[in-house]
């Protein structure tokens, strides 16, 4: 029997929101609600029985799996079967096919759209302390991940032309939206890693309507572009970058605004771009008014000396070339929020055999980590600090070490769970990021790795050449 109401299933939302500390009575409890939820499914008019794997069922033990070390299918029906046993219900069975088919039921879309409405509820409540001068920043940038070598992926996402057939993996091209106050993921973008229309610029041009009059996109010198700058300052979105190489600033034109630091005027392109259409050049104006200022770096270990930051900011008086300098410095941030999704999160390799589950294993990571950076800010508001001073990785041990009795708190008051809540807030916040601005390590690694072969060719060569062996003998 079809139901297409979503009360039902409140009890198992109220379960999923208690596993990020969602309660009612904490700070930002309104970040993955239920209106969210619900209306990610309205949106994408699903339909489904009362069965063993609904949604918001899925959704949990989809959670599970990319947040657990064995992220593997087995091991996430395992955890479903010992919730179900404590909870006093009938086990079910252990094979993965039920569950497996029910991720694949569920579009695509209802995944995207709960990670991103998540990330977008964070980041409005997010403390006004927390912004930099009373404006939102964003961070963008990109990177890649691998997926197992199938044919649908292969097809989807190929591998590096640079790499054998049947030796690399396919690998697709990622680009993300990161905000600068608490950390959170708004927007991504996938796409393959090589080919015309397959890159960071392509990607951000798709993702221009979220931003708003008013907002800072910062981001590193590959976004140094005429375009790009001219089109963000026609939608009111000022952008913050680093002089890219093909340009060179020469202070000694413009006006002057101190030592290093003037505002000049740069040209339109004589030629079209190929990344734009006709109507669209003409459409932008003769020239854009920016900014450039130069920045030393005299820590040692840093690899550039001078740089010259690049803005549409072009208030002096209450923007300095220091206040400049401090936020391009902020850039690394984007840095380390990658970091904690492809290594303490483990979405450098994904597991997934065909390329809309992989989007979807993607996508919910995305609103693990989101979840998690709530977390974090709810211990941030408890203790009026900033977020981006709590370890994202001391969080996340945390709540895996808190998760068992988590589950076992719904049986307890209100009262309980709120005190226990609190407590795991001020074991969050005793993970603080070491304020080491200038730290500096080589890129190298003490311990030695096994010996083991790497394939130069296809499996089946390899398999082929052992059995001709193994008759030569």
């Amino acid at each position: 029997m079809r139901r297409s109401s979503y009360g039902w299933c409140r009890q198992q939302f109220d379960f999923l929101r208690r596993q990020f500390l969602q309660a009612d009575d904490l700070p930002l409890s309104d970040v993955l609600s239920e209106e969210i939820v619900a209306g990610a499914l309205a949106k994408i008019g699903v339909a489904w029985r009362d069965r063993l794997y609904p949604p918001l069922v899925t959704l949990w033990v989809f959670l599970g799996q990319v947040l657990s070390a064995d992220q593997s299918c087995r091991a996430a029906v395992a955890r479903l079967i010992a919730h179900r046993v404590s909870q006093g219900q009938e086990s079910c069975s252990a094979e993965t096919g039920a569950y497996c088919q029910a991720r694949k039921r569920l579009p695509e879309e209802f995944f995207s759209e709960v990670a991103r409405q998540t990330g977008r509820a964070l980041d409005t409540d997010a403390d006004s302390q927390w912004l930099w001068k009373d404006r939102r920043v964003y961070l963008f940038d990109g990177s890649t991940v691998s997926m197992p070598d199938t044919p649908a992926n292969q097809a989807a996402y190929p591998q590096p032309e640079t790499q054998r057939p049947g030796v690399g993996f396919p690998m697709a091209r990622i680009a993300a939206v990161f905000s600068l106050a608490c950390g959170a993921v708004l927007e991504l973008g996938i796409c393959r890693y090589a080919g015309k229309g397959q890159s960071e610029q392509g990607m951000l041009r798709a993702m221009w309507e979220m931003f708003r009059p008013g907002d800072v996109l910062l981001t590193d010198r590959l976004m140094c572009s005429w375009v790009e700058t001219a089109t963000l300052k026609g939608r009111g979105v000022d952008s913050v970058t680093r002089l890219s190489s093909n340009r060179t600033a020469d202070f000694r034109r413009g006006k002057r605004l101190g030592k290093g630091d003037h505002i000049v005027q740069w040209p339109k392109p004589l030629f079209k771009p190929r990344s734009i259409d006709r109507e669209t050049y003409n459409a932008l104006p003769e020239f854009i008014t920016v900014r450039e200022t130069r920045v030393l770096v005299e820590q040692p270990g840093f690899r550039s000396r001078r740089i010259i930051v690049v803005t549409t900011l072009l208030d002096t008086d209450a923007i300095s070339a220091d206040d400049l300098s401090e936020l391009y410095r902020a850039r690394w941030n984007i840095e380390l929020d990658l970091r904690a999704l492809k290594e303490t999160m483990q979405m450098n390799v994904l597991r997934c055999k065909t390329p809309e589950l992989v989007r979807k294993e993607l996508w919910t990571h995305l609103l693990g980590y989101n979840l998690i950076r709530t977390m974090i800010a709810q211990a941030a508001l408890k203790h009026d600090i900033n977020p981006r001073t709590i370890s994202f990785k001391g969080a996340t041990q945390t709540l895996k070490a808190f998760q068992p009795a988590i589950a076992i708190l719904g049986r307890e008051d209100a009262a309980v769970r709120i005190t226990f809540y609190q407590q795991i807030l001020d074991a969050i916040v005793a993970h603080r990021v070491a304020d080491r601005p200038d730290r500096f390590e080589p890129h190298r690694r003490k311990r030695r790795s096994g010996k083991h072969d790497l394939f130069t060719k296809s499996r089946h060569d390899h398999k082929r050449d052992i059995l001709k062996r193994v008759s030569q003998n």
